[in-house]
Protein backbone atom coordinates (compact mmCIF):
# COMPACT_ATOMS: atom_id res chain seq x y z
CA UNK A 1 0.00 0.00 0.00
CA UNK A 2 1.14 3.43 -0.71
CA UNK A 3 0.70 5.74 1.73
CA UNK A 4 0.04 9.41 1.16
CA UNK A 5 1.22 11.75 3.62
CA UNK A 6 -0.93 14.90 5.62
CA UNK A 7 0.61 18.12 5.65
CA UNK A 8 1.57 17.44 9.35
CA UNK A 9 3.62 14.54 8.50
CA UNK A 10 5.36 15.91 5.45
CA UNK A 11 6.69 19.15 8.03
CA UNK A 12 8.22 16.17 10.01
CA UNK A 13 9.87 14.67 6.88
CA UNK A 14 10.98 17.70 5.45
CA UNK A 15 12.88 18.32 8.72
CA UNK A 16 14.52 15.00 8.51
CA UNK A 17 15.45 15.53 5.23
CA UNK A 18 16.97 18.68 5.92
CA UNK A 19 19.24 16.86 8.76
CA UNK A 20 20.16 14.54 6.22
CA UNK A 21 21.25 17.31 3.98
CA UNK A 22 22.90 19.76 6.22
CA UNK A 23 25.12 16.56 7.41
CA UNK A 24 25.99 15.79 3.63
CA UNK A 25 26.96 18.75 2.70
CA UNK A 26 29.62 18.85 5.64
CA UNK A 27 30.95 15.66 4.87
CA UNK A 28 31.06 16.62 1.23
CA UNK A 29 33.52 19.52 2.05
CA UNK A 30 35.87 17.11 4.02
CA UNK A 31 36.13 14.76 1.06
CA UNK A 32 39.82 15.36 0.68
CA UNK A 33 42.88 13.15 0.07
CA UNK A 34 44.06 10.66 3.30
CA UNK A 35 40.45 11.07 4.67
CA UNK A 36 39.05 7.64 5.70
CA UNK A 37 35.78 6.61 5.17
CA UNK A 38 35.20 5.48 8.91
CA UNK A 39 36.03 9.25 9.95
CA UNK A 40 33.71 10.69 7.66
CA UNK A 41 31.17 8.29 9.19
CA UNK A 42 31.69 8.76 12.74
CA UNK A 43 31.42 12.72 11.65
CA UNK A 44 28.24 11.97 10.13
CA UNK A 45 27.24 9.92 13.24
CA UNK A 46 28.03 12.93 15.37
CA UNK A 47 26.35 15.01 13.45
CA UNK A 48 22.84 13.20 13.32
CA UNK A 49 22.87 12.69 16.40
CA UNK A 50 23.97 16.35 18.00
CA UNK A 51 20.51 17.73 15.74
CA UNK A 52 18.23 15.32 17.12
CA UNK A 53 18.31 12.13 14.79
CA UNK A 54 19.49 8.63 14.98
CA UNK A 55 21.00 6.97 12.07
CA UNK A 56 18.51 5.28 10.03
CA UNK A 57 21.14 3.01 8.34
CA UNK A 58 22.66 1.41 11.77
CA UNK A 59 21.86 -1.86 12.40
CA UNK A 60 19.09 -2.17 9.83
CA UNK A 61 19.48 -5.69 9.22
CA UNK A 62 22.65 -6.25 10.74
CA UNK A 63 24.23 -2.92 8.82
CA UNK A 64 27.34 -2.00 10.78
CA UNK A 65 28.20 1.60 10.48
CA UNK A 66 26.21 5.05 10.33
CA UNK A 67 26.36 5.50 6.45
CA UNK A 68 27.10 4.16 3.47
CA UNK A 69 30.44 5.43 1.56
CA UNK A 70 31.38 4.37 -1.91
CA UNK A 71 34.65 4.79 -3.00
CA UNK A 72 34.60 4.55 -7.12
CA UNK A 73 33.80 1.76 -8.49
CA UNK A 74 31.83 0.33 -5.15
CA UNK A 75 28.18 1.44 -6.36
CA UNK A 76 26.13 1.19 -2.92
CA UNK A 77 26.42 0.05 0.45
CA UNK A 78 30.17 0.63 0.97
CA UNK A 79 31.03 -0.03 4.40
CA UNK A 80 33.13 2.89 5.93
CA UNK A 81 36.20 1.69 7.43
CA UNK A 82 39.91 2.15 6.89
CA UNK A 83 40.37 2.53 3.47
CA UNK A 84 41.88 6.30 2.42
CA UNK A 85 40.50 8.54 0.02
CA UNK A 86 43.06 9.28 -3.12
CA UNK A 87 42.92 12.38 -5.59
CA UNK A 88 41.35 11.73 -7.96
CA UNK A 89 38.51 9.10 -7.03
CA UNK A 90 34.85 9.92 -6.87
CA UNK A 91 33.18 9.04 -3.47
CA UNK A 92 29.28 8.44 -2.86
CA UNK A 93 27.97 9.47 0.37
CA UNK A 94 24.45 7.89 1.51
CA UNK A 95 22.94 9.25 4.70
CA UNK A 96 19.67 8.38 6.10
CA UNK A 97 18.19 9.49 9.57
CA UNK A 98 15.26 8.42 11.68
CA UNK A 99 13.64 11.21 13.27
CA UNK A 100 10.54 12.10 15.46
CA UNK A 101 8.98 8.99 14.37
CA UNK A 102 9.82 9.77 10.04
CA UNK A 103 13.17 9.14 8.06
CA UNK A 104 14.72 11.07 5.60
CA UNK A 105 17.38 9.21 3.09
CA UNK A 106 19.77 11.42 0.47
CA UNK A 107 22.87 10.63 -0.98
CA UNK A 108 25.58 12.57 -3.86
CA UNK A 109 28.51 11.59 -5.07
CA UNK A 110 31.58 13.95 -4.97
CA UNK A 111 35.61 13.84 -6.62
CA UNK A 112 38.38 14.14 -4.35
CA UNK A 113 40.59 16.87 -5.82
CA UNK A 114 40.70 16.93 -9.36
CA UNK A 115 39.13 13.90 -11.52
CA UNK A 116 39.44 12.87 -14.74
CA UNK A 117 36.78 13.62 -18.23
CA UNK A 118 35.44 10.40 -17.54
CA UNK A 119 34.45 10.95 -13.45
CA UNK A 120 33.37 14.36 -14.21
CA UNK A 121 30.97 13.85 -17.37
CA UNK A 122 29.64 10.33 -15.04
CA UNK A 123 28.89 12.42 -11.92
CA UNK A 124 27.52 15.37 -14.46
CA UNK A 125 24.97 12.55 -16.39
CA UNK A 126 24.06 10.87 -12.75
CA UNK A 127 22.82 14.38 -11.17
CA UNK A 128 21.08 15.18 -14.09
CA UNK A 129 19.32 11.90 -14.38
CA UNK A 130 18.27 12.46 -11.20
CA UNK A 131 16.82 16.42 -11.49
CA UNK A 132 14.70 15.35 -14.53
CA UNK A 133 13.64 11.99 -12.48
CA UNK A 134 12.41 14.80 -9.70
CA UNK A 135 10.87 17.34 -12.73
CA UNK A 136 8.52 13.77 -13.70
CA UNK A 137 7.15 12.84 -10.38
CA UNK A 138 4.63 14.92 -10.72
CA UNK A 139 0.79 14.42 -9.97
CA UNK A 140 -1.01 12.81 -13.01
CA UNK A 141 1.99 11.19 -14.18
CA UNK A 142 3.01 7.44 -13.72
CA UNK A 143 6.01 5.88 -11.83
CA UNK A 144 7.31 4.70 -15.26
CA UNK A 145 8.05 8.62 -16.29
CA UNK A 146 10.09 8.74 -13.35
CA UNK A 147 11.99 6.41 -14.46
CA UNK A 148 12.33 6.78 -18.04
CA UNK A 149 13.51 9.99 -17.27
CA UNK A 150 16.77 8.61 -15.56
CA UNK A 151 17.35 5.62 -18.04
CA UNK A 152 17.54 8.11 -20.75
CA UNK A 153 19.63 10.60 -19.49
CA UNK A 154 22.41 8.08 -18.58
CA UNK A 155 22.31 6.25 -21.91
CA UNK A 156 22.18 9.41 -24.13
CA UNK A 157 25.69 9.61 -23.02
CA UNK A 158 26.82 6.37 -23.13
CA UNK A 159 26.39 5.12 -19.19
CA UNK A 160 24.31 2.99 -18.05
CA UNK A 161 21.43 2.24 -15.11
CA UNK A 162 21.91 -0.05 -12.07
CA UNK A 163 18.94 -2.47 -12.23
CA UNK A 164 19.24 -4.87 -9.45
CA UNK A 165 18.84 -1.79 -6.63
CA UNK A 166 15.92 0.54 -7.09
CA UNK A 167 14.76 3.73 -5.13
CA UNK A 168 11.41 3.75 -2.58
CA UNK A 169 9.22 5.18 -1.20
CA UNK A 170 9.76 6.83 2.50
CA UNK A 171 7.96 7.87 5.56
CA UNK A 172 7.51 6.03 8.85
CA UNK A 173 9.92 3.18 7.68
CA UNK A 174 13.17 4.05 5.53
CA UNK A 175 11.92 1.66 2.85
CA UNK A 176 8.55 1.58 1.81
CA UNK A 177 5.64 1.21 -1.22
CA UNK A 178 6.47 1.57 -4.46
CA UNK A 179 9.94 0.34 -5.70
CA UNK A 180 11.38 3.31 -7.81
CA UNK A 181 13.31 1.92 -10.79
CA UNK A 182 16.09 3.48 -12.40
CA UNK A 183 14.66 1.96 -15.92
CA UNK A 184 11.73 1.16 -18.08
CA UNK A 185 10.41 -2.24 -16.84
CA UNK A 186 7.16 -2.23 -19.14
CA UNK A 187 4.51 -1.92 -16.35
CA UNK A 188 4.20 1.91 -16.31
CA UNK A 189 3.59 1.34 -12.31
CA UNK A 190 0.91 3.21 -10.57
CA UNK A 191 -0.40 6.59 -11.04
CA UNK A 192 1.42 9.53 -9.08
CA UNK A 193 -0.48 11.36 -5.95
CA UNK A 194 -0.60 14.15 -4.69
CA UNK A 195 1.56 13.59 -0.83
CA UNK A 196 3.34 10.48 -2.33
CA UNK A 197 6.91 10.61 -1.03
CA UNK A 198 9.57 8.72 -3.20
CA UNK A 199 13.15 8.53 -2.61
CA UNK A 200 15.05 8.53 -5.61
CA UNK A 201 18.24 7.64 -6.15
CA UNK A 202 19.70 6.87 -9.92
CA UNK A 203 23.14 4.86 -10.15
CA UNK A 204 24.72 5.28 -13.01
CA UNK A 205 28.07 3.11 -14.21
CA UNK A 206 30.55 4.45 -16.64
CA UNK A 207 30.46 1.24 -18.10
CA UNK A 208 28.33 -2.39 -17.71
CA UNK A 209 24.86 -2.23 -15.40
CA UNK A 210 26.13 -5.66 -14.25
CA UNK A 211 27.36 -5.41 -10.67
CA UNK A 212 28.30 -7.93 -7.94
CA UNK A 213 28.12 -7.99 -4.02
CA UNK A 214 31.37 -8.14 -2.47
CA UNK A 215 32.00 -11.11 0.29
CA UNK A 216 31.16 -8.51 3.29
CA UNK A 217 27.45 -9.15 2.10
CA UNK A 218 26.75 -5.39 1.44
CA UNK A 219 29.14 -3.57 -0.70
CA UNK A 220 27.78 -3.39 -4.41
CA UNK A 221 30.60 -3.23 -7.08
CA UNK A 222 30.57 -2.57 -10.98
CA UNK A 223 31.16 -5.97 -12.64
CA UNK A 224 34.22 -4.41 -14.55
CA UNK A 225 35.79 -2.46 -12.51
CA UNK A 226 34.78 1.01 -13.80
CA UNK A 227 33.17 4.16 -11.60
CA UNK A 228 29.54 4.09 -10.31
CA UNK A 229 27.65 7.63 -9.69
CA UNK A 230 25.18 7.75 -7.19
CA UNK A 231 22.59 10.65 -6.34
CA UNK A 232 19.72 10.51 -4.36
CA UNK A 233 16.76 12.65 -2.81
CA UNK A 234 13.47 12.42 -1.14
CA UNK A 235 10.67 13.88 -3.12
CA UNK A 236 6.80 14.84 -2.45
CA UNK A 237 4.73 14.66 -5.26
CA UNK A 238 2.62 17.57 -5.83
CA UNK A 239 -0.48 19.22 -7.96
CA UNK A 240 2.37 20.85 -9.76
CA UNK A 241 5.79 20.93 -9.09
CA UNK A 242 7.32 18.52 -6.89
CA UNK A 243 9.06 19.45 -3.60
CA UNK A 244 12.66 18.40 -2.59
CA UNK A 245 12.94 17.27 1.01
CA UNK A 246 16.26 16.95 1.38
CA UNK A 247 17.30 20.52 0.19
CA UNK A 248 18.28 23.27 2.35
CA UNK A 249 16.66 25.78 2.07
CA UNK A 250 13.27 24.21 1.39
CA UNK A 251 13.21 24.71 -2.74
CA UNK A 252 10.26 22.99 -5.22
CA UNK A 253 11.97 21.81 -8.69
CA UNK A 254 10.40 23.35 -11.41
CA UNK A 255 11.43 23.44 -15.49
Amino acid sequence: MIALRTEREIVILREANQIVADVLATLAENVVPGVTTCELDALADRLLRERGGVPSFLGYRGYPKSTCISVDEEVIHGIPGKRRVKEGQIVGIDVGVRYKGYHGDAALTVPCGSIDNERQRLLRTADLALSRAIRASRAGNYLQDVSRAIQETAEAEGFSVVRVFVGHGIGTEMHEDPQVPNMVTGDRGPKLKSGMVLAIEPMVNAGTHDVRVLDDGWTAVTADGRPSAHFEHSVVVREREPEVLSLTPRRVWGQ
